[in-house]
């Protein structure tokens, strides 16, 4: 990853198509989803991934729950070499600590929605 990177948006779930999440040249859309718990984890972990409509399903989940989005093709195809439950690779941290201080920062803001959410 350089810093020449392009600048990528997250998303609001509302506001985002799905099938504008395709990688360039291939005609499967990519999801992948990371979890990461501060003081147990050593990095964030890839939880899922998918191609077709199991990245369709990652995504509704994701809208679902309020979980903001990150169309990202590069950072989704370096993931999608990844193991589920493992730690995502060295060259992945720079653009996943991006995300990652950018949720930490609208959390501080407008506060928590997991924890926001009713439990059942």
């Amino acid at each position: 990853m350089t810093g020449n990177r392009p600048k990528v948006d997250i998303t609001d779930p509302r506001e985002i198509r799905t099938e504008n999440l395709a990688a360039p040249g291939s005609n499967d859309q990519k999801a992948v989803a990371l979890s990461y718990a501060h003081g147990r984890d050593n990095a964030p972990i890839l939880s899922a991934k998918g191609e077709g409509s199991v990245a369709e399903q990652i995504l509704q989940l994701a809208f679902a729950n309020g979980i903001k989005v990150r169309k990202d093709s590069d950072l989704a195809e370096i993931l999608m070499a990844v193991d589920v439950d493992s730690e995502i690779p060295l060259e992945a941290f720079a653009a996943v600590a991006e995300i990652l201080n950018y949720i930490y920062r609208i959390n501080r803001i407008y506060g928590d929605p997991a924890k926001k959410r009713p439990t059942t």
